[in-house]
């Protein structure tokens, strides 16, 4: 076995350490992967991935003509909760329809891109004492 070091980028994760700390996000996954995908450029950016008292409905709206974009938007989210526990619930809520997404589920999923877009960060890990380099 070799050891290559530190590890920086591995399977869309990012990791930096410092002394005390590893840092794991996925921002550069977020950004290279979800926005080409949808045009958000312009869109407000909100504060929660939900909105306050929203429930989703499977009668909702008219069913997306190709439910294709859906499916693989949810499934990058789903990837995204591994690093962002905040976005847990909103994306478990859009999995929820990806049999027959409608066009209130594809807002849903904008919303959570927008919320996503505005904070992009990571989790941040402890690192004990005996882990340091050495």
């Amino acid at each position: 076995m070799k050891d290559l070091g530190d590890m920086h980028y591995f399977l869309g994760m990012e990791a930096s350490r410092s002394s005390t700390r590893l840092r794991l996000t996925q921002s550069k996954y977020a950004l290279g992967l979800l926005w080409p995908q949808i045009d958000l450029v312009g869109a407000n950016p909100c504060s929660t991935p939900v909105a306050c008292g929203s429930k989703l409905s499977a009668t909702d709206g008219d069913l997306l003509p190709d439910a294709t974009l859906y499916r693989r938007i949810v499934g990058s989210l789903q990837y995204l909760t591994l690093t962002r526990p905040d976005i847990t619930y909103a994306v478990n809520q859009v999995c929820q329809f990806m049999y027959k997404p409608r066009t209130a589920h594809m807002v849903a999923v904008k919303r959570i891109l927008r919320y996503i877009h505005q904070r992009l960060v990571g989790l941040w890990s402890i690192l004990s004492p005996n882990a340091s380099k050495g």
